[in-house]
């Protein structure tokens, strides 16, 4: 043997069994390198997984914070309707109060005088005392009238129940049917009376803004012991201004802020001793936030005072009666109602004499009738005696009711007669039977000067 230590030559079976091993090695290597990229991939997918429903959750998210602020933002517009409703209920709570205070001493005030009054007429034989103390009665009558009827005014502005009903109005018709109400007065007091307008129209409620301009000016002539009361507009934009201007004692500064509210005279009325119960400028304002009309007060003491109203413009005057293929009613005919043909339905004997000397002072040619007798009567007796405008009580003798007479009227004329409902009843089931009848209600007693602008209205 010698020292040679060359190793001996691999068998074909020594190699075999070397790459069978290394095989099973590589074999081993590849199973753990796969385990491995088995386990990064359902790390990878479980990441996927939990990114997708991170996306879902975050959108989920953002829907519920989107649908909480939406519930938030209700309940807070919820809230602030809830603390508006509550501070006009403690306001209208408040004012009630304070009204029905000033009301009691008001209110008892000329009905005292009237007792008195009455007390004494039966006492005396004179005449020209007879003719003062009732004067003094009806005065004092007339006083309780009025507070009535604005406890009543006041009392639809704070429930709503007076809503305006817009339409084109002209203004130089306007103009003329308050001056004719305001001119006895101011005649009296030796106050000239005057209007400066041109022929135009605006949109507004007719008689809301006819009530707003009649106060207005009766607050001038009454508060303006010399000098002039002028009613004028003039066109300002988009807007026609009606300005009510009085030479009378003017408005402190001091006063201007507070003059709209309730039962505010001003130093000038209290100096002045004029009657009224300090709600006329506090009603005017509630009108014409619900007509939307802006009012504006400039006042010097004084010189005098200037309230303008500021209504939307609706156009000249002839081009809105072109449009609306109306041609305009006479001057005569729409404020004397001369010729006008109306039917009075009433079971009150006084109340229908009472009405036949009204109508007939504004040259209206009437038919005065007890109820639904009368009525069929007439239809038989005078077929061709066509109304213009029905005036009827709600109740009538045995159980009749005025809208029926009303119905068998407009049956017998083949139209809807425009017809007012004249009425001591309050109640929601006459005013709505009324609506319903497509008639005007007014409250007895009613004013005719409230009777006439209607009726002007209604047949114009």
């Amino acid at each position: 043997m010698t020292g040679d230590s060359r190793p001996e030559p691999l068998t074909y079976h020594d190699v075999i069994e070397e790459l069978q091993r290394r095989n099973q090695k590589l074999a081993k290597i590849n199973s753990a390198l796969m385990q491995r990229v088995e386990r990064s991939m359902d790390y990878q997918a479980n990441a996927y997984s939990m990114f997708q429903t991170a996306i879902g959750l975050e959108t989920q998210v953002r829907v519920r914070t989107e649908e909480l602020k939406a519930a938030l933002n209700r309940l807070e517009r919820t809230n602030e309707q809830l603390t508006s409703a509550r501070d006009g209920a403690e306001r209208a709570n408040r004012f009630k109060t304070g009204f029905f205070t000033a009301v009691s001493h008001d209110l008892l005030q000329p009905l005292h005088a009237a007792r008195l009054s009455l007390s004494a007429l039966g006492e005396i034989r004179d005449d020209t005392q007879h003719r003062r103390l009732i004067g003094q009665v009806d005065h004092a009558l007339s006083t309780i009238e009025e507070l009535l009827r604005t406890i009543l005014d006041l009392s639809k502005l704070e429930s709503g129940a007076l809503r305006p009903t817009l339409q084109i109005v002209e203004i130089l018709d306007l103009f003329r049917s308050v001056l004719v109400d305001i001119e006895p007065i101011a005649r009296e007091k030796g106050l000239e009376l005057s209007m400066r307008a041109r022929d135009v129209a605006v949109t507004s409620d007719p008689l809301m803004l006819r009530r707003i301009l009649q106060n207005l000016l009766a607050n001038a002539v009454q508060y303006t012991e010399t000098g002039r009361v002028l009613l004028a507009a003039r066109k300002r934009g988009s807007q026609l201004r009606i300005d009510v201007w009085d030479t009378g004692p003017g408005i402190a500064r001091s006063e201007q802020t507070k003059i709209f509210e309730e039962f505010q005279r001003g130093a000038a009325g209290q100096r002045s001793h004029a009657s009224g119960f300090g709600v006329g400028l506090a009603i005017i304002a509630r009108m014409s936030e619900a007509l939307g009309h802006r009012i504006e007060l400039c006042s010097e003491v004084g010189r005098g005072t200037r309230f303008s109203v500021f209504v939307a413009f609706a156009g000249d005057a002839p081009s809105v009666r072109a449009l609306r293929n109306g041609p305009r009613a006479p001057a005569s005919r729409a404020y004397g109602l001369s010729a006008i043909k109306a039917i009075v339905i009433d079971n009150d004997g006084s109340v229908r004499d009472a009405m036949r000397a009204l109508l007939d002072r504004w040259g209206c040619e009437a038919r005065l009738l007890a109820g639904l007798a009368d009525v069929e009567a007439l239809v038989t007796s005078e077929p061709e005696f066509r109304p213009e405008i029905i005036l009827a009580d709600f109740h009538l003798d045995a159980g009749e009711s005025g809208l029926t007479a009303v119905a068998r009227l407009r049956e017998a004329a083949g139209a809807a007669i425009p017809t007012v409902v004249i009425t001591a009843d309050h109640s929601r089931e006459v005013s709505e039977a009324v609506a319903a009848a497509g008639c005007e209600i007014l409250r007895k007693p009613v004013k005719p000067a409230e009777l006439r602008a209607l009726i002007t209205h209604l047949v114009g």
